[in-house]
């Protein structure tokens, strides 16, 4: 099976190759392309990723008033994306692509190290030490950078102060607490108020991601290609957490994304530990106004590697190596690779917190925010972007959870975690190495 796809990947790259070679005029970087006059933008999420782009479009034509370039956005799912970009990929042929797509940073490595040639690189256009470090890794390959970053994905424990007061807690007793903490917390508010602390998606390790990510650890080895399973004490402690909270009473388990924002939209839950994105979808049951806090993510408890700060999801904007890339690298340059003024307006407007270092000195990263009782949300979760550990995604970070998926079961089924790593870590040999 290795032997086949090794062959498999190496037959993509060579078409992908021979494909720029044939379509694409040579990647030289540089200066912006003159007679430009549209550019295609891919991407999902309409109120958040779109809509940034949508105003990064507004503020490049209000610095280039005679420019007539147009920025077509056209909005897919996420799914639906990676789906065309392999299709095209693979089929040896950028011509149906976009000029600059979105991709989810998990995902990121998978392209660039399959498909190098069929992206534009932006070291020219962008100062990589402009962003957050712990976005560098994903977006760049070779000491080349190809992705200018995005949002952040900063992890923070959104809290209802009213359950935890109940409960006998202060805000003040959940700052920078440890899991162990948070499960003791976990079980005084389901006693005292009858409410689960969290939800949990059994098909969903994001939780096993931001933990092991505040120590500094991921699925695979700094190479990106080696799994690190066996022998991982970051995810061995992550999954024995794991299962202490499943086994504590505390969780309300879910089954997709819908049930994810009932589950604290309805009341029925007393924490969400996730990434700021959700801030959005919090904000959006306006009874609930002033009930909400966000403290810093939970650290492991028995790592001394860990901290109270990690990352969940997040994507980056690259350019495609088609016609009209130079001007595309210009577009993201003079948008979300520097203006700040752009930065106040998405954190304003739609709630996104990009991660270029000068934008959080701006006034709208300060502002109070009342459904949050005064607490400046924003300036909170820049804060701790700045220490999120830096860690090598890789190219196989769902492969390898659909292999943790199962053997998390197995875990909570009784299966000791050493049997459950060592048999995942040869899983995952097999499969993706």
């Amino acid at each position: 099976m290795k032997k086949l796809l090794a062959i498999m990947l190496a037959s993509f790259v060579l078409l992908t190759a021979c494909s720029s070679k044939e379509n694409n005029v040579p990647n030289n970087g540089g200066k912006p392309a003159e007679g430009t006059k549209e550019i295609t933008v891919w991407a999902w999420d309409k109120a958040f990723n779109i809509g940034a782009m949508e105003r990064a479009s507004e503020a490049y034509k209000a610095k280039n008033p005679d420019s007539t370039l147009k920025v077509n956005i056209v909005e897919n799912a996420q799914a639906d994306i990676i789906q065309k970009l392999n299709a095209g990929l693979n089929a040896g042929t950028t011509k149906s692509l976009p000029t600059i797509v979105l991709i989810e940073d998990y995902r990121a490595q998978s392209f660039l190290q399959a498909y190098p040639e069929a992206f534009f690189e932006l070291t020219d256009f962008i100062k990589p030490g402009d962003f957050a470090d712990y976005k560098i890794g994903p977006t760049s390959l070779d000491g080349k950078q190809y992705g200018v970053p995005f949002d952040t994905g900063a992890a923070g424990l959104y809290v209802r102060k009213d359950y935890l007061e109940e409960a006998g807690y202060k805000l003040a007793d959940l700052q920078d607490i440890d899991w162990k903490k948070f499960i003791e917390i976990g079980k005084a508010v389901k006693a005292k108020t009858g409410k689960a602390l969290l939800t949990q998606d059994p098909n969903d390790l994001g939780l096993i991601r931001m933990m092991i990510q505040s120590a500094g650890s991921w699925y695979l080895k700094e190479d990106g290609t080696t799994p690190n399973l066996a022998g991982n004490e970051a995810l061995k402690e992550a999954f024995e957490t794991y299962k202490e909270i499943m086994n504590a009473d505390i969780v309300k388990v879910i089954s997709d994304w819908s049930q994810f924002v009932g589950g604290f939209n309805s009341g029925d839950v007393a924490t969400i530990p996730t990434g700021n994105w959700i801030t959005a979808s919090v904000k959006a049951e306006a009874s609930q106004s002033g009930k909400w806090a966000v403290v810093p993510f939970p650290k492991l408890t028995n790592n001394p590697n860990s901290v109270n700060a990690s990352n969940l999801g997040g994507s980056s904007w690259y350019v495609m190596n088609v016609d009209g890339k130079e001007a595309a690298a210009e577009f993201l340059k003079q948008t979300f690779g520097s203006d700040v003024d752009l930065y106040q307006k998405l954190v304003t407007e739609i709630g996104a917190i990009g991660t270029l270092k000068a934008a959080a000195a701006g006034d709208a990263y300060k502002q109070a925010d009342e459904f949050f009782g005064g607490q400046k949300v924003i300036e909170d979760f820049a804060k701790w972007t700045e220490k999120i550990p830096k860690v090598n995604y890789g190219m196989h970070t769902y492969a390898i959870e659909d292999i943790l998926v199962v053997e998390m079961q197995n875990f909570l089924g009784g299966k000791t975690i050493d049997k459950v790593l060592s048999d995942a870590q040869a899983q995952a040999e097999t499969q993706v190495k």
